[in-house]
């Protein structure tokens, strides 16, 4: 291939190995730059002392969204890789012991909410009816499709306004429900991509009828598997991944991106470039000696960006049997919680976790006899002014308590191994701006035209895939990105340089 054109991705996260699939299927000749020592970016995989941790997502919704890109590729997605549904498909356990199951079925659902509060059941038929008008609209018909012209914004404000999509998740979710513990249960989706329910657009109300309608699945072998395997497809089609290699800044020629340059002053010509990196990182850092007119550094500073994430990542020497694979272990405060993690940008004494234990599903991920787990809880980006050196162990041994307290009695005496992730991390490590963990918030105004581009503004051939651009963060947004900028980018044939 190397009469092709050249593209060439920067990052190799979900959003950058798709991208590289889809050009590869359109005959260019695809090299993915990664400044880390294995492929995954946010969805890196952590091996030690015989236990397999996923660094980032685990929980795969939309997998009809990764069977397209096996296909693209000539195979099947079966071939390669072990999708299993998983239900319930968490479960939530609140501050008073009570646990809410969110089950596939509707009718279990519809049972589960008469449990907690017969009165709501309308509410809650109501609700899935509203989910899926709004799936229908700002999945099905927008999330693949570009938002570079202001008229989309126009054409679809009727919708908006017909499906309340100005509202705030929070705000809808509590027309149809009374019941406090099921206005958390039906509203806290945001928080899985770095939104905050109390002011994230109503369109992600819409993550209710996408479970249902596609299930959340778990990749046998744990999310890594599937990064693996989107690697293996890009090198079966000719594409190469270059590892431990940093990109230091994009090149430009007369406005247009003609490559990068790497730290160790190595560049690399390519016909054009897509950017899987932060978005603000990429304008911020990549692009920092050019003049911007749109995406200035004042500009994304004052943006609204994610939460960042502490993450614990340990392992056991027996299995807690009674914990679930996917478990939600909140704490006693929801809207103020929020409130400090978002607005106050304070580290709050409680919190409000993401327990996950893939050995309930994937025994093979731990030792025999023993269970793998990661801890998530929210905290603010690194505005907060946390020093995180001195306080992640602090903040560790709390979750360990509250842990013990809670869902996994004598933990303290039966952990082997351990390692943690901080916002200072994500911007570290991740190089994320501010330590968000999910880049930009997903509130109305930072949404569809309002968030970078996936066809640059600043710069010709420079294209952006990720959580920082549209359609936004999660594994069906960063995949769907790569459709988009797939389909503005032209087969290699027709390209003219």
């Amino acid at each position: 291939m190397k009469d092709q054109p050249h593209a060439l991705v920067i990052g190799s996260g979900f959003g950058g190995l798709a991208a590289a699939i889809r050009l590869l299927a359109k005959g260019w000749r695809v090299s993915v730059i990664e400044q880390l020592d294995q492929p995954g970016g946010r969805a890196y995989v952590y091996r030690q002392d015989g236990f397999t941790f996923d660094a980032g997502p685990t929980i795969i919704t939309a997998p009809y969204l990764l069977e397209e890109l096996w296909t693209l590729a000539g195979r099947t997605l079966s071939d390669d890789i072990d999708l299993r549904p998983i239900d319930p498909f968490y479960t939530i356990r609140f501050d008073d012991g009570t646990v809410l199951n969110c089950v596939a079925s509707v009718d279990g659902m519809r049972e589960e909410v008469r449990r907690f509060a017969p009165e709501d059941v309308a509410g809650f038929d109501r609700f899935i009816a509203a989910s899926k008008d709004i799936y229908n609209v700002a999945f099905t018909e927008l999330a693949d499709k570009p938002f570079h012209d202001f008229m989309a914004v126009i054409r679809s404000a009727a919708d908006l306004i017909r499906l309340k999509g100005y509202r705030s998740v929070y705000g809808l979710v509590g027309d149809y429900f009374t019941n406090e513990k099921l206005k958390i249960a039906f509203s806290f989706h945001p928080l899985l991509i770095g939104g905050n329910p109390l002011t994230t657009t109503a369109y992600y109300c819409l993550i209710a009828h996408l479970e249902r309608l596609h299930l959340v699945h778990f990749a046998m072998g744990g999310t890594g598997a599937l990064i693996t395997g989107l690697a293996r497809l890009i090198e079966h089609m000719g594409g190469t991944i270059r590892l431990n290699a940093t990109v230091d800044r994009i090149t430009t020629a007369e406005n247009r991106a003609t490559g990068v340059r790497l730290t160790t002053g190595e560049e690399i010509a390519a016909d054009l470039v897509i950017s899987n990196a932060d978005a603000a990182t990429t304008y911020r850092h990549l692009l920092k000696d050019k003049p911007r007119k749109r995406w200035t550094d004042a500009k994304l500073a004052r943006a609204k960006y994610s939460m960042s994430l502490f993450v614990w990542y340990f392992g056991t020497n027996r299995r807690y049997d009674d914990v679930y694979h996917h478990m939600m272990v909140l704490g006693p405060r929801y809207n103020e919680l929020l409130k400090d993690i978002f607005n106050r940008k304070k580290l709050a004494d409680d919190f409000s976790l993401y327990l996950h234990r893939p050995t309930m599903t994937d025994p093979s991920l731990a030792p025999p006899g023993c269970d793998a787990f990661y801890v998530l809880s929210p905290v603010p980006h690194l505005e907060s002014e946390t020093d995180w050196s001195k306080e992640a162990e602090i903040y560790r041994q709390k979750i360990e308590r509250r842990l013990e307290e809670t869902v996994m009695p004598d933990l303290s005496k039966h952990i082997v191994t351990s390692r943690m992730l901080t916002p200072q991390d994500f911007q570290d490590r991740l190089l994320s701006y501010k330590g968000a963990a999910f880049s930009l918030q997903p509130q109305l105004f930072q949404s569809a035209w309002f968030r970078p581009h996936n066809r640059s503004e600043e710069v010709q051939g420079l294209y952006l895939v990720g959580a920082g651009t549209h359609p936004g963060a999660g594994i069906p947004g960063v995949i769907s990105s790569a459709k988009v900028v797939a389909d503005l980018i032209p087969a290699a044939r027709d390209y003219r340089r």
